[in-house]
């Protein structure tokens, strides 16, 4: 029977320092600043290999930032350290006796899939690189190391994928709960109390008022407490107030008799009657002319409706629910609005906040959204970056979730790999920037293009090479300026390959860039 696996040094047991190879303490020559950070506090890491001074100095280097670190000797101890605890990196040497690093690689992706894999190799070839990344490791490092900053960089980049798809998970994981109260999304305290008001509200056949900015959704929780009601069976008819010409109001909530006025050609259901044992669902209720608002009362009242030119009632049985943007009771109080009316709506308030008030539901709504216009597209778009989500969750979403959903649905029409990225958003630079689907936002020019006057005199195909190799090179300088000059992080950000995103430099870079 084998020894149990080795823990050393378990942070807290590490055994005596040794001094870190002058390979270690040696920065990279020519190499453009590292990003890395310097404490990384909860992220593990298990470093499996047969040499016992090579896994304390590499302990040695990421203890002091923070790391917290396990170490086996062979592949057989490292399997058993990733099935009795929580590891995030492992740090795993090709070459080993017993068991190959490329047997435990291929172990260790069966059975714990959500482990990032960086290997080690004394043996740097193009063949076992595309291997072990064939084979699932994230990254590998070739010995002797050119310094300590190479290891802690590829650590930390394991370490934040890590992180952003274990964050990916469990915005899916919040995802697939949120038909707890249909399609609204939201996890945060504030929307969490909506649920609980509107599924308390649901069973009852109470009047629910809905008050709330534009585009905070208010439909969808007026359909959500429909669908938790008895009356889920039944029509759920929605209708905007303030969309209907002001003398056709009455002809549609309540229906008309032939003859009733002009073009009335024949009888006609409205609302009410369409909506009968089900939900009637009055948007902008606040738009409602005066003397509309007088028969509304009254079928709210009375459970009965009469037909426009006709002296004959009708009973119905209709759960109504209203929606308003403005102040409604301010509204009573300049004599635009019944004040019995409001209270007759108003028996169950449901405010909704904006989006502003709410941002740790931005990126929950960001990816649900992403899914859905993914999905409709048929592209193979599964993340969006961490410098996305922090724009995002920057915007002051005048235009609410509406906004967001807009802005969403421009990103995955612009984004061309597997990821949105800052540039597919549509916002621009600075603290200035907005959204341009803002329901407040200035028109747009019709085209934002401006063709320099030197290319307009120019053959089409002549002028489309220049302009093709000034966006390149303008795109290639903004890409390096915000990744200050890391042409790997860069090429991420680009969604391009890192061979590719050179080759471009390469074509149109007067100076060489460091990286």
């Amino acid at each position: 029977m084998s020894e149990p696996p080795s823990t050393e040094p378990p942070v807290a047991t590490a055994q005596p320092a040794i001094e870190p190879t002058q390979a270690l303490e040696e920065a990279p020559a020519g190499d453009a600043p590292i990003d890395v950070p310097v404490r990384d506090q909860g992220t593990r890491v298990l470093i499996v290999d047969d040499e016992a001074t090579l896994r304390r100095t590499l302990a040695r280097v990421l203890m002091t930032r923070g790391f917290e670190v396990l170490t086996a000797e062979d592949g057989e101890s490292a399997l058993a350290l990733l099935a009795n605890g929580k590891v995030d990196v492992m740090l795993l040497d090709v070459v080993m006796p017993l068991m190959t690093g490329m047997q435990v690689l291929q172990v260790a992706r069966q059975r714990h899939p959500e482990v990032e894999v960086v290997m080690m190799t004394g043996h740097a070839d193009v063949p076992t690189a595309v291997r072990v990344v064939k084979n699932g490791a994230y990254d590998f490092l070739t010995k002797p190391f050119p310094s300590a900053e190479t290891v802690l960089m590829a650590v930390a980049k394991a370490s934040e994928r890590k992180r952003l798809i274990d964050r990916t998970h469990l915005l899916e994981q919040q995802l697939e709960t949120r038909e707890q109260f249909g399609e609204m999304v939201g996890n945060s305290p504030i929307m969490r109390q909506v649920y609980r008001l509107a599924l308390g509200v649901a069973p009852t056949s109470s009047s629910v008022l809905i008050l709330g900015e534009s585009g905070t959704g208010k439909e969808l929780v007026a359909r959500a407490v429909h669908q938790h009601s008895p009356r889920v069976g039944r029509a759920f008819v929605a209708v905007n107030c303030s969309a209907i010409p002001v003398d056709l109001v009455e002809s549609e909530l309540f229906g008309h008799v032939r003859g009733a006025f002009t073009g009335a050609l024949g009888a006609r259901a409205g609302l009410f009657e369409t909506a009968d044992k089900g939900t009637l669902f009055l948007d902008e209720i606040g738009d409602l002319p005066a003397a509309s608002q007088v028969k509304l009362l009254r079928a709210l009242q009375s459970g009965e409706i009469k037909r426009v030119g006709s002296d004959d009632t009708r009973a119905v049985d209709v759960r109504v629910i209203a929606a308003t943007n403005v102040d409604l009771k301010k509204r009573v109080d300049e004599g635009r609005f019944r004040e019995d009316l409001y209270y007759r709506l108003n028996v169950i308030a449901i405010h909704l906040p904006p989006l502003r008030k709410r941002r740790d539901d931005v990126p929950l709504l960001a990816y649900h959204f992403m899914n859905k216009y993914a999905k409709r597209m048929g592209r193979e778009i599964r993340r969006i970056s961490p410098e996305a989500l922090r724009i995002l969750r920057e915007q002051p979403w005048q235009g609410n979730v509406r906004e967001l959903e807009n802005a969403i649905e421009h990103a995955v029409v612009l984004a061309r790999g597997d990821a949105i990225l800052p540039a597919d958003l549509p916002f621009g630079r600075g603290a200035e920037a907005s959204s341009a689907f803002s329901d407040r936002a200035a028109p747009r020019p019709a085209s934002p293009f401006v063709l320099p006057a030197e290319l307009g005199d120019l053959p089409f195909a002549e002028a489309k090479k220049r302009a093709v190799l000034a966006f390149e090179k303008a795109y290639i300088e903004t890409m390096l300026e915000r990744t200050d000059g890391n042409i790997s992080e860069a090429a991420r950000q680009s969604a391009l390959d890192r061979s590719n995103f050179r080759r471009v430099i390469k074509k149109n870079a007067k100076k060489k860039i460091g990286g």
